[in-house]
């Protein structure tokens, strides 16, 4: 099955025979998911059709959802066809009591029982009273019954003892092309029983008149008769076929848009949780929404701004914990990268379910320290018991990798409880942290514990409500911190509820598995109820996934979008499913009233908002060419009429030849936009602009339905020179008209120019693009002129055919002009009544689509914003990795680099100028500070020369980065090692790396002179192997480690201020990128013994630095 883009745009309109495929979403990272096929195929039950007006849906289970969708749809139009039989009743009770005689009671009483069986009809499918079974499948053919009886009914009783074969002809072929218009169901059901109908009416009127004149039948007159009736039908039910297959059409693109509008919901929700888990695992909740809400802020907003946005906020009664591996550097000399990083990331992993468990918020992972926080964001009254039961879990959980790893590993656990300031700073690459002394203090109390121990502070132990046994922790002797503020410090001892054979609370945890897979690692088997409620083995899972879901944008959620996305797994693998859904959407949009909401005027139906009138306006409907089809249609069947009833006429022929000629010039400029390949390109611009030009659309209809008007009256017109006079005209024999040679065709079947009047109604019903007001007006021009003539110019006609038919029975009966008039005026009433529907239906489908729209354009917002924020905290090729098919909490992303240059930067005066005083509220406005400075050093990241350089963090005040880690960037030079790249080129990243430092520098300085301060940079620079990865893919957290990183770190914690620190190899590589450098000697380094270090000061070449020289700052170790 082929694969889409989640967002591509077939073409949804059925509008020709093609494939169109609809993507489900399964993986929004890639935006690639299942696709279920939807074919538009040309094949189907409607075999009496040409082939290429067949169409259905493949599979045929959305074919039936659609006829299921059709039916509904098509339920309101059946309401119309019960007002149109209304109508009729109407109609025949007017004409008959009129003119009233005891013979005609009997019309009168089946006229007004079916009156009355409409209006029961009408009210029980108009409140649905009647079962849904009953109302889809009997109604429909009940009321075709309910017509084709009255119709005989009224044939057999009010002509009872004059049948000639015009007689209500005009009525069977209004219902016969209403038919087509509005009942549900499919085509061929309809074709059938119009065609039934059509030919038993047929039938029926050609035995009745064969047996009333018996020996005087004029068989051939009566043959033309019967012929012209049958081209009228055909007629009713080929542009009948016509307009159903338009409606389909039509119905079919708002189906497949529908299901659009379904997928869009399905991918919005299902990429929106699996941005916000993601998004959510880094940040918490209140940060996130924060920072969403200032994405959406106007840019002019922003620039008001005196300094950059600070996500920060003070929490009281928090437990801060850092734990620590002891023996890490043991573990990791036993191990390759991968395999240490591996383990970190499985225990790691297992850390942040026990975080989960036991209520902590995981802040950071600091190479082999974890530290975490209990009672933020929310308060927690036992955030001091919880941070304890953590770290005894981890002291539990190391053991384990201590058992299976054979190496002497310990977790050394430090515990204090007071206040924090907690958010993010900087513009990129976001990462929650926390700021306060007691933050420090707890860094201290991790640093002063025992491995194998839980150390706390006094300040936790006064939070503590006997839960535990402690023993006195002597902190101060170990650490020189503890002791100089007198902190009194205390360790754990076993918790008083006995240790189970599974570990500590139950939880139980082994870190390697045969297969190479990670194992669900945590089994929750019993667990202890002395500080937290039990906790089933699926809670900490739900505790993390279970995501509250923030200020998100998303649409309007009528259709419980949570829920269905739950359900969108199975719909992936199930057709039926997905059905379902489809059908639950469709049924929730259509009992909204979409224009009561939209405000449209009650009269003209024209929306209130003119900008959303002239969107609809200028839709482009491919429809329009068929409409002016249906035209040359009519016209051609009008003239074969006339041609059966009058063969003399002249006047026929000629009207046809300029009309037709008239038409097919009208049409082929309107398919012209729609065929562009076939037509002159001015020919398609001018249909395009046709089509999009509404009085330009408007002049067209009127001119099609027009020349049609013109052509009828203008043949009705050249019979009157042959009229005989009306006193000769008594004595002709009904018989007169039977003379082949005879011109007195159009004299003695004057009817069936009112029923070519009614041919030219259905034209202009079949008029698309156009508004009910502009139908209106030419249907008043067809009534209008056709019932002038009848009343006026044919009164005469009209007269003698009264005579020569009923004779004496004539004063009993309302005139035939008069009838034939009023017929038209009461079909002209029930087409506009049926353009009001179709128009109030082509808004409401002009409104769903507009909604489908509406949603893609939030889909692509909410990806454009959620994808803003997940990037502005891993790189962007580990999102995309986090984002894709849902992964195992262990699995691990890891890549390997060979040359990389790693820098840190730091600025130790800055614990000088931190103070926690009121003045300062708290530190909060020492940390906006340190903002400004981290968001100056970020934006320098967006100049093109730093492009191939990555932030990774920031530790307090210092800032890591490093150059060569991103992927793919085409920039002339390589990121990634290549192979054999030219000397020149692989090191381009470490240059631009220090040109970064010397940026920085220069930053610092500006700031320093605007603000009055005399903060110092420390940099240390290294280049070289190193293996970048995400522990935890549950809260991943992106870093690099490796020894490059280490002594990267120590060049900066060994530096001094003002400096940038580098090894020999970096000297050695970049002393040939044209910067200069100062020997400072060899230095002892932890680990690595001594190293000989040099201090780069600079570019050689004034102007080749970004700024356009390198500045000494104040205390800087100049050259000597």
């Amino acid at each position: 099955m082929p694969r889409n883009r989640a967002f591509s745009e077939p073409e949804y309109s059925a509008e020709y025979s093609a494939d169109c495929s609809v993507t489900l979403p399964s993986d929004p990272g890639q935006a690639v998911g299942v696709t279920h096929e939807v074919t538009v195929r040309s094949s189907g039950c409607c075999l009496c059709l040409p082939r290429f007006m067949r169409l259905t849906f493949a599979p045929e289970s959305l074919e039936n959802l659609y006829q299921t969708y059709f039916r509904r749809q098509r339920h309101e139009t059946l309401l119309v066809l019960v007002v149109f039989a209304a109508l009729f009743d109407s109609y025949v009770i007017v004409m008959c009591a009129v003119v009233y005689a005891t013979d005609k009671l009997a019309s009168v009483l089946v006229a007004s029982v079916g009156l009355a069986a409409d209006i029961v009809l009408y009210f029980l499918c108009r409140f649905g009273l009647l079962p849904d079974r009953i109302s889809r499948r009997v109604v429909p053919y009940a009321l075709w019954l309910l017509i084709a009886a009255q119709i005989f009914c009224y044939l057999g009783l009010n002509f009872a003892r004059f049948h000639q074969a015009s007689d209500t002809v005009g009525w069977q072929a209004f219902f016969s092309f209403s038919f087509f218009l509005t009942l549900p169901l499919r085509l061929t059901p309809i074709v059938l029983i119009t065609t039934v109908s059509c030919g038993v009416h047929t039938l029926v009127l050609g035995v009745t008149i064969a047996q009333q004149q018996q020996e005087a039948i004029q068989g051939p007159a009566l043959g033309r008769q019967l012929l012209a009736n049958i081209v009228i039908y055909t007629c009713a039910i080929t542009v009948g076929v016509m307009s159903y297959y338009m409606a389909d059409r039509k119905h079919r693109k708002a189906f497949l848009e529908a299901r659009q509008s379904l997928e869009v919901k399905l991918n919005l929700e299902e990429q929106s949780q699996q941005q916000e888990r993601l998004l959510l695992s880094i940040l918490p909740k209140h940060i996130a929404d924060e920072m969403l809400q200032d994405m959406k802020k106007e840019p002019s907003q922003k620039e008001m701004q005196q300094f950059n946005t600070m996500y920060m906020y003070r929490h009281e009664n928090v437990s801060i914990l850092f734990a620590d591996i002891v023996g890490f550097t043991q573990l990791s000399s036993s191990c390759s990268a991968q395999e240490l990083v591996k383990m970190l990331n499985e225990l790691f992993a297992r850390f942040d379910k026990l975080a989960a468990k036991y209520h902590q918020l995981r802040i950071k992972i600091l190479g082999d320290c974890y530290y975490c926080i209990c009672g933020l964001p929310d308060y927690r009254e036992d955030h001091a018991a919880c941070s304890i039961m953590m770290g005894l879990a981890m002291v539990e959980a190391i053991s384990y990798v201590r058992e299976k790893t054979q190496t002497d590993v310990d977790m050394r656990v430090g515990v204090h409880s007071g206040t924090v300031l907690g958010g993010v700073l900087g513009q990129k690459r976001w990462q929650y942290d926390v700021w306060s002394t007691d933050v420090t203090v707890a860094n201290k109390m991790e640093a002063g514990g025992i491995p194998g121990r839980v150390h706390i502070s006094q300040s936790t132990m006064e939070c503590l409500h006997g839960e535990f046994d402690v023993e006195p922790g002597h902190g101060g002797d170990r650490c020189d911190y503890l002791r100089e503020r007198g902190i009194d410090t205390y360790l754990v001892v076993v918790p008083k509820a006995p240790v189970r054979k599974n570990g500590i609370n139950g939880v139980k945890l082994s870190v390697t598995s045969s297969n190479g897979n990670s194992p669900l690692l945590i089994n929750t088997t019993e667990c202890n109820g002395s500080v937290t409620a039990c906790t089933s083995p699926e809670e900490p899972e739900e505790l993390d996934t279970r995501v509250v879901n923030p200020s998100f944008p998303n649409p309007r959620r009528r259709l419980r979008l949570r829920d269905l996305a739950e359900r969108v797994i199975d719909a992936q693998e199930n057709e039926q499913e997905l059905n379902k859904l489809l059908n639950e959407a469709l049924l929730e949009r259509e009992t909204i009233q979409v224009l009561k909401g939209k405000h449209t005027n009650r009269l003209s139906l024209r929306f209130v908002d003119p900008d959303l009138e002239t969107r609809y306006s200028v839709e482009k409907e491919k429809q329009s060419g068929a409409a002016f089809c249906c035209s040359c249609v009519v016209l051609i069947f009008t003239t074969a009429t006339e041609a059966l009833i009058d063969p003399w006429l002249m006047a026929n022929y000629f009207t046809f030849a300029v009309g037709e000629v008239l038409l097919l010039i009208l049409m082929v400029c309107s398919l012209a936009a729609i065929f562009p390949r076939v037509f002159p390109k001015k020919l398609v611009s001018f249909s395009t602009w046709i089509d999009h030009t509404r009085w330009a659309r408007n002049t067209w209809a009127m001119a099609a339905i027009f020349i049609l008007t013109m052509a009828d009256v203008m043949d009705m017109l050249s019979c009157l020179p042959r009229v005989p006079d009306l006193n000769s005209a008594t004595t002709a024999l009904p018989s007169s008209s039977s003379s082949l040679s005879g011109p007195d065709g159009c004299l003695d079947n004057p009817k069936y120019y009112s029923y070519i009047a009614v041919l030219a109604l259905m034209a202009t019903t079949m008029l698309v693009q156009v508004s009910h007001m502009v139908k209106l007006t030419l249907m008043l021009l067809i009534t209008g002129a056709t019932g002038v003539v009848n009343i006026y110019s044919w009164r005469d006609i009209f007269d003698r055919y009264d005579t020569t038919r009923f004779q004496d029975y004539r004063s009993f009966l309302v005139p035939s002009k008069v009838t034939m008039t009023v017929m038209i005026f009461i079909m002209m009433v029930s087409f506009y009544y049926f353009s009001r529907h179709v128009e109030k239906l082509a808004r409401t489908l002009f409104l769903w689509k507009i909604d489908v729209h509406e949603q893609k354009e939030k889909v692509y917002e909410m990806r454009r914003w959620n994808e803003a924020l997940v990037t502005n905290m891993l790189p962007e090729h580990v999102a995309r990795h986090f984002l894709g098919s849902k992964k195992r909490d262990e699995e691990l992303y890891s890549q390997s680099y060979d040359e990389i240059g790693v820098m840190f930067a730091s600025i130790p005066n800055f614990s000088d100028f931190y103070t926690e005083e009121s003045i300062n509220n708290g530190g909060i406005e020492c940390l906006r500070f340190l903002n400004e400075i981290i968001s100056d050093f970020d934006s320098l990241l967006d100049e093109p020369q730093f492009r191939c350089i990555t932030k990774i963090k920031t530790i307090g005040s210092t800032y890591m980065a490093a150059s060569g880690v991103t992927p793919d960037v085409s920039i002339g030079y390589a990121c990634m090692k290549k192979e054999d790249p030219p000397d020149g080129e692989s090191w381009q990243h470490l240059a631009d790396l220090a040109d970064f430092a010397l940026a920085m520098k220069v930053t610092l300085m500006n700031i320093n002179y605007q603000s009055f301060n005399n903060f110092m940079l420390r940099i240390g620079l290294n280049k070289g192997g190193v293996l970048a990865g995400v522990i935890g893919a549950r809260k991943p957290h992106f870093d690099i480690w490796g020894n490059t990183v280490n002594v990267a770190s120590r060049m900066e914690s060994t530096g001094v201020m003002g400096n940038i620190q580098v090894v020999e190899d970096c000297y050695n590589i970049l002393k040939e990128y044209g910067f200069r450098f100062v020997r400072r000697g060899p230095i002892f380094v932890k680990g690595k013994g001594e190293l000989l270090t040099y201090f780069l000061k600079g570019r050689e070449k004034q102007g080749s630095f970004i700024n356009g020289s390198s500045v000494t700052l104040p205390h800087q170790v100049v050259d000597s």
